[in-house]
């Protein structure tokens, strides 16, 4: 079994961040919470949003797992939209008192390269801050997309926290499909 091992790296925002707004991309844009978000669609998101990326976390769980998670009060699930079409979502977590984390982030891979990351990352930021907290914060991971960490700080996150982890490669557990595109160094590389 291959060890994968991975830097996560912990971002944080203490204040809203002022300046530029992010415009819209494209036209057509719908950004909508999805309230009362069934399993099915949720794990379409993450799954498409997150294979090539090799989130697998909630692939390991059963659907009641899933839906206790993201039907919390303090869940709040907000898919993209383009032209009619799920482009991507995010994922952020209230229960804590004065803070939001970012749980989940991402595009839909077709949807990669349109400029949607930055005004998607501006519209987590905007919900987030619409309450009164004193910090918002999230991680990226050294297998996510190459540009995270850059959008994020670039976004008004600062770096304060890594730390290194070791896991079993999903794809060769079966819980994620092998990519033959996707190159990932091993701890034994």
């Amino acid at each position: 079994m291959t060890v994968l091992e991975d830097t996560i790296t912990y971002l944080e925002m203490l204040e809203r961040p002022a300046g530029r707004r992010v415009p819209a991309p494209l036209d057509k844009l719908a950004l909508m919470r999805a309230e009362g978000c069934t399993v099915s669609f949720y794990r379409y998101l993450y799954n498409t949003v997150g294979e090539p990326w090799l989130w697998f976390e909630r692939r390991i769980i059963d659907d009641a797992e899933v839906a206790a998670q993201i039907h919390r009060p303090a869940i709040e699930i907000f898919a993209l939209y383009v032209r009619g079409v799920p482009a991507g979502f995010f994922e952020l977590d209230t229960a804590a008192a004065r803070e939001t984390k970012l749980c989940y982030f991402g595009l839909i891979p077709d949807f990669i390269g349109r400029r949607l990351g930055p005004y998607l990352l501006q519209a987590a930021i905007d919900r987030a801050w619409s309450r009164p907290i004193d910090r918002f914060w999230l991680h990226t991971s050294t297998f996510d997309h190459p540009k995270a960490l850059r959008i994020y700080q670039q976004a008004g996150f600062v770096v304060y926290a890594r730390r290194t982890v070791l896991f079993e490669d999903p794809r060769e557990r079966g819980i994620l499909p092998r990519s033959p595109g996707h190159r990932l160094l091993s701890v034994l590389d």
